[in-house]
């Protein structure tokens, strides 16, 4: 004797060895034995075997018109065995009665399955619906068939193209796009992004990297609805100083600006004054949210996206002519010794009669120009008019401001690198397309006017940090335990050291037009200056409130998604001076492995040729072929261009602290950490 039964779904025929009411034990033709349950048997029957039965009864299924099998079918619940009758004849063999229920299993657009053997009809408008959803079906596969072959030839299909970065970054894996590129991939034997750069399917280099950027951080479009920026309500003291920033020619957010006051008189009082968003910008306002969404402007060569709409901004940067609302630290030293006396801060109106740019006066205000007595130096550029005391000044105070953080260093702040300013000529503001000519300049950081402001927004952020822990009103720090190799700058709500700095706590609050965390730290201190010793009570985020942790994550998250684009444009940019420019050779330093840095441009690459050479060794590297997608180039070191020394040691047994990789480089320093890099 010999049964067939359902085993969860999949039909199977053996020969019985035992049976019970409850169950029956199998034997299978691979020798196997199975229990099956007494329900889940279908059809006994006693010739032919099992596996002859299974294929007969499989073959003469797929002559079974469905239609006209569905047309015979009862409207109420029936076995297959009852259709079989009605379809073959009455006496329908066992054989006819297994192919029913095959066809009538595997057609459930058709037939509904109602339990082990049961079926019930499915209505004519289920069966239209399902019918063309399989010709849908049929003709998306033969679609997909077509694109991957088109692919594979080569050709990119305009609907791969449309839907080219969400393919390859952010997928539907049910998408036919998506089918098509992975079919084409896989019968090519070619990676995704090579097979569809060699369809033509990426146009633009850059436009590849912005629209990924988008995609991954401005799903939305990085557009602002229309928003007006509320004025401040309440009314600030005008401040009897006058004040000039400094800061690049292309800064429109500017922040901070500085004033000095009661030169000669033994008593001097440095003003650090900060445009005060958050005197009138409210947590869990419209334009707060907005901030909280962005967290930071990101910048790039040649163009950037801002945290805050322009006309927001506008409303509230330090711009020259105007009474600025502001928040301002005054902080008043010694003249002679520079020891400080006094620190105040105050919510006030602030006059702004200078925006200095970096780029059109460092070759102007040297140390030189700075330590000359006015009467030699002669009559001082217009920019700078009445300026070159406060300056001078300023200069001094920054250097010893910087020995003394060297001091709690433990050891001395060098920068033995440029900073690398691009500019995409005839480029206005508007995003890049790609192709414009850069040019790559560099500033060597250290410069007097870098000095003067990174220090006052260290002090700044310093003092500022250290105000709010006495106060216990709680903010966003950065800290750094020690100097050792691996210790990273770490965010958080206490106030700890940072060693990096040289500070006892450092809380960004000087950038509340481009930095989140700075916003919402202006806040803090704000009730700080309006409250005093009750400010915990009153500021908007209080100790251990959950708000400022996800604040802390969401913002490190994605300052490092816009730093590492940045750097990527970067290189990019970098790549494409050598590729406007013809360069084929460069002068470069190895600085770890097989890895060397160029001596006159932002680029690290790795080599071949490199093997042995010291940290440090200057050779001549040719260039290959560079990828603008992958960002990737490299070199063959066909030169050494210094004299090698007697102690050389092997490049990969120097000690090496430099964390630059052969990757897109980090040229944008974290500028309130690398004091004399652009401190705005």
């Amino acid at each position: 004797m010999f049964v067939m039964f359902d085993e969860a779904g999949k039909f199977m025929a053996g020969r019985v060895l035992s049976e019970s009411d409850a169950s029956v034990q199998v034997e299978l033709d691979s020798g196997k034995r199975v229990k099956v349950k007494a329900a889940h048997v279908l059809l006994r029957f006693e010739k032919p075997a099992p596996a002859a039965f299974m294929a007969s009864a499989q073959a003469l299924s797929e002559s079974i018109e469905l239609e006209l099998a569905w047309e015979f079918s009862p409207e109420e619940e029936f076995a297959f065995a009852t259709l079989a009758r009605e379809y073959f004849s009455k006496d329908a063999t066992l054989e006819q009665q297994a192919a029913m229920l095959f066809r009538l299993f595997e057609a459930p657009h058709y037939f509904r399955r109602a339990g082990k053997g049961f079926f019930r009809k499915a209505s004519a408008d289920v069966i239209a619906q399902a019918l063309a959803a399989i010709e849908k079906k049929k003709a998306t596969v033969a679609l997909i068939a077509q694109w991957a072959q088109e692919l594979a030839d080569g050709v990119c299909p305009q609907p791969v193209r449309e839907q080219l970065y969400k393919i390859l970054f952010k997928p539907d894996k049910n998408a036919p796009e998506y089918k098509a590129v992975v079919d084409a991939s896989r019968a090519t034997r070619t990676a995704p992004l090579d097979l569809l750069q060699r369809s033509g399917a990426i146009d633009s280099p850059y436009q590849f990297h912005w629209k990924r950027f988008l995609l991954e951080n401005f799903p939305q479009g990085v557009g602002f609805a229309a928003l007006a920026a509320p004025q401040v309500a309440e009314v600030l003291e005008r401040a009897s100083v006058s004040a000039f920033s400094i800061d690049d020619s292309a800064t429109t957010e500017i922040d901070d600006a500085l004033s000095v006051q009661g030169l000669g008189s033994g008593s001097v009082t440095v003003g650090v004054h900060i445009a005060a968003p958050g005197l009138a910008v409210q947590p869990d306002s419209e334009i707060d949210r907005l901030g909280r969404a962005r967290l930071s402007t990101v910048y790039m060569p040649g163009y950037k996206v801002t945290m805050l709409p322009d006309a927001v901004v506008q409303t509230y940067t330090l711009q020259e002519g105007r009474d600025c609302p502001a928040v301002s630290l005054y902080v008043t030293f010694d003249e002679a010794t520079l020891t400080i006396t006094s620190t105040q801060t105050r919510l006030e109106s602030v006059p702004i009669s200078h925006n200095l740019r970096h780029d059109q006066l460092d070759a102007i205000v040297t140390e030189e120009w700075l330590q000359t007595p006015l009467a030699e130096a002669g009559s001082e550029p217009a920019p700078l008019t009445g300026l070159q005391p406060s300056l001078a000044f300023l200069h001094r105070l920054a250097r010893d401001l910087k020995a003394k953080r060297e001091v709690v260093r433990g050891k001395p702040e060098t920068f033995n690198r440029p900073d690398y300013n691009f500019k995409l000529v005839g480029n206005n503001g508007v995003v890049p397309q790609g192709d414009e000519q850069v040019l790559i300049s560099t500033r060597q950081r250290g410069a007097p006017l870098d000095l003067i402001v990174a220090e006052a927004m260290i002090l700044a952020n310093s003092s500022w940090g250290s105000w709010m822990a006495e106060l216990g009103v709680p903010a966003i720090y950065r800290s750094q335990a020690s100097l050792a190799p691996g210790v990273k700058v770490r965010m958080g709500t206490k106030a700890l050291p940072h060693a990096g700095i040289g500070v006892k706590s450092y809380a960004w609050s000087t950038s509340p037009l481009r930095r989140y965390t700075d916003l919402v730290n202006q806040w803090q201190i704000i009730a700080c200056a309006r409250h005093g010793s009750t400010a915990a009570l009153a500021a908007p985020f209080k100790p251990k409130d959950a708000a400022l942790f996800s604040i802390i994550s969401s913002f490190d998250a994605a300052y490092s998604a816009y730093n590492g684009y940045q750097s990527a444009m970067e290189r990019f940019w970098t790549l494409k001076y050598l590729q406007h420019n013809s360069v084929e050779t460069l002068v470069c330093t190895v600085f770890k492995d097989n890895m060397v840095r160029a001596d006159a441009l932002p680029l690290v690459l790795p080599v071949v040729g490199a093997q042995g050479l010291p940290r440090g060794a200057r050779v001549q590297v040719r260039l290959g072929e560079m990828d603008l997608i992958t960002l990737d180039i490299q070199g063959t070191v066909i030169e050494r261009l210094d004299v090698p020394d007697a102690s050389d040691a092997p490049a990969d047994e120097a000690p090496d602290d430099d964390e630059d990789t052969a990757g897109p480089i980090a040229i944008a320093v974290d500028i309130d950490e690398a004091p004399v890099g652009d401190a705005s």
